[in-house]
């Protein structure tokens, strides 16, 4: 019997048996242990790192999952989630350690599904960009009244109503014509937004994002852009009205695959309210401005939708497992939705990438770019598309594509430098034939100047 105890024993040391996270709420300091120990059972598949500090000093931590971590490769795309914005919504923030920890433990045990998922594709994974609010919300503990509390930072700012204002310019380019991507941020952005969205804005510019999800609670419905209503304001109040991005029947499928993915998103009446197949269109549910959805579709190649996944938004312990089993195979799922599409290198004659190209879809009037390796990923249904890419200084190059329901199409674009055209020069009359040319009083003076020169000082 003894024997038996001393292998036993030493199969635990060998594989490293580690407890997954339990079904609690974890304060910041268990947060941040959390990650490091995820990071310590899975060190050559995770990262994590900090994208800056909350209004209190608090790191906002990334868990990174990639097997070249720290490393963009190309043709890998990169995905986000981001949890607990507002800190009395707990859910996400939970579900995000739940996440990590069950992506490091099935790498480990070889399961190919998780396997090949952190081989083609960087996943960062921010649990909370508001933990100060958190904090505040924790301190009130789930069940009790205030509802609101913690909600917003630590300045009183709600983060989801703080990103800049992009939804207007668009409306008006819309209607106007002008630029229907990345659209560039006021010269005052970084002192018109809080500490935690100024790092996630300087996060978004560091990495080439694809897709990405926004996890919140009080409802139960995958919602996607727009989230600013495009109707007038009446009454100081914008009406509700559904209000599409060009790219609506995408972002509708992305929805749905998390929806349906879900234990029970997909039946469309919780917590009281009804939405079809259990998504909605945010500007039709109710109208928000200056939210972090809008702004990656409209500032960055990222697309973005928010999942409310919770009737309580700080639910007690004891629902944390159920929650947790009903969401892992719809966080999954809708991180493998990046590769679908297109993607590629822009390349120039010589073989150089070629960053900031930017990549056209005939039809649907919003435009991606190259990141700073000239890789490109377009997000598309199944279909036929012209795409087209273009750069200054070179030969646009178009090419007509047929995108299918698996795995993206590789789209390839070498562009050529463009040939200058030059206007053909008229010949002044010749002297021999008794016409003389007309000098123009600015050559006559460089004459003189060139024949002083040439006689040397007066």
């Amino acid at each position: 019997m003894s024997d038996l105890l001393s292998v036993f024993l030493h199969l635990l040391l060998l594989f490293k048996l580690v407890a997954p996270v339990t079904f609690r709420h974890h304060r910041y300091d268990d947060l941040v242990r959390t990650l490091y120990k995820v990071q310590n059972e899975c060190p050559g598949i995770t990262r994590v790192y900090s994208i800056g500090r909350s209004v209190e000093g608090r790191h906002l931590y990334v868990l990174e999952f990639s097997d070249h971590p720290g490393i963009h490769e190309p043709l890998e795309p990169e995905v986000k989630y981001v949890g607990n914005m507002h800190g009395n919504e707990a859910l996400g923030r939970e579900l995000m350690l739940q996440l990590s920890e069950f992506l490091c433990e099935e790498f480990r045990n070889r399961n190919q599904r998780i396997v090949q998922l952190i081989q083609d594709t960087r996943i960062h994974i921010l649990p909370s960009m508001n933990p100060d609010g958190y904090e505040v919300a924790a301190a009130q503990g789930p069940n009790k009244p205030g509802y609101l509390v913690g909600r917003n930072n630590a300045n009183g700012v709600d983060l989801n109503r703080n990103f800049p204002d992009l939804n207007t310019y668009i409306y008006y380019n819309e209607k106007n014509g002008g630029p229907n991507h990345h659209l560039p941020l006021p010269d005052n952005w970084k002192s018109q937004v809080e500490p935690e969205t100024r790092a996630v804005i300087r996060w978004m510019h560091s990495f080439n994002f694809v897709l990405s999800a926004n996890l919140h609670g009080g409802a139960v419905v995958a919602n996607y852009p727009y989230d600013k209503s495009f109707e007038h304001r009446v009454r100081g109040v914008r009406r509700t009205a559904n209000t599409p991005t060009p790219d609506d029947k995408l972002f509708q499928k992305l929805a749905k695959v998390y929806s349906y993915a879900h234990g029970w998103m997909f039946q469309g009446w919780n917590c009281g309210d009804y939405f079809p197949d259990g998504i909605t269109n945010g500007a039709s549910w109710y109208s928000l401005s200056k939210g972090m959805q809008d702004f990656n579709y409209l500032h960055t190649n990222c697309f973005e939708i928010t999942l409310e996944l919770s009737c309580d938004k700080f639910p007690p312990e004891e629902e944390l497992q159920r929650e947790w089993l009903g969401n892992r195979e719809a966080l999954i799922q809708f991180l493998e939705q990046v590769h679908q599409g297109i993607k590629g290198m822009v390349l120039d004659e010589n073989y150089n990438n070629l960053a900031n190209a930017v990549i056209s879809v005939s039809g649907i009037n919003h435009d991606v770019t190259s990141g700073d390796h000239g890789d490109y990923f377009r997000l598309l249904l199944p279909g036929i598309y012209t795409v087209s890419a273009t750069a200054p200084g070179y030969d646009p190059e178009t090419v007509t594509v047929t995108v299918g329901p698996a795995e993206p199409t590789l789209v390839n674009f070498h562009l050529k430098r463009s040939i200058p055209q030059v206007s053909p020069m008229r010949r002044a009359p010749s002297r021999r034939h008794g016409v003389r040319a007309k000098v123009q009083p600015q050559a006559r003076k460089k004459e003189m100047e060139m024949r002083q020169l040439q006689r040397g000082p007066a």
